[in-house]
């Protein structure tokens, strides 16, 4: 339950290709699923590596800020959440306004929502982050 089988993912041919050198379970499933563009033909509304992100955990949740990295880059208690944990994984290829669904290590079903992307690379001209 790491992903969301559900949901399409939209992902960028460089993030594709550089997740799919990353050894993780989590990510094998959604890289094989996904739809995956050019990265100046991905809208700006998808979180893609290295968007910062609010999240929120119902309609009136507050609202938290997370940049989605690679693991080198992981900093939980800064917001930095690598793609490799579920949480991570579960938020990749999403668009403001859906749910991403994630099991904790303790085996609890969890779900947030992206409210909104505050920075995504790809928007302002970056495709090599």
């Amino acid at each position: 339950m790491s992903t969301s089988k559900t949901v399409e993912r939209l992902l960028t041919r460089s993030d594709h290709i550089r997740l799919s050198q990353l050894a993780s379970d989590g990510l094998a499933d959604l890289l094989a699923d996904a739809q995956v563009v050019e990265p100046p033909s991905i809208p700006d509304d998808v979180v893609t590596m290295y968007s910062q992100i609010l999240v929120a955990d119902g309609p009136q949740g507050q609202l938290q800020k997370f940049t989605l990295c690679y693991p080198e880059d992981a900093e939980p208690p800064r917001g930095f959440i690598s793609v490799c944990s579920p949480f991570g994984s579960s938020l990749l290829g999403l668009r403001v306004g859906q749910a991403a669904h994630w099991l904790t290590p303790g085996g609890d079903a969890r779900t947030v929502w992206v409210r909104s992307i505050l920075f995504q690379p790809e928007a302002t001209g970056d495709y090599a982050l």
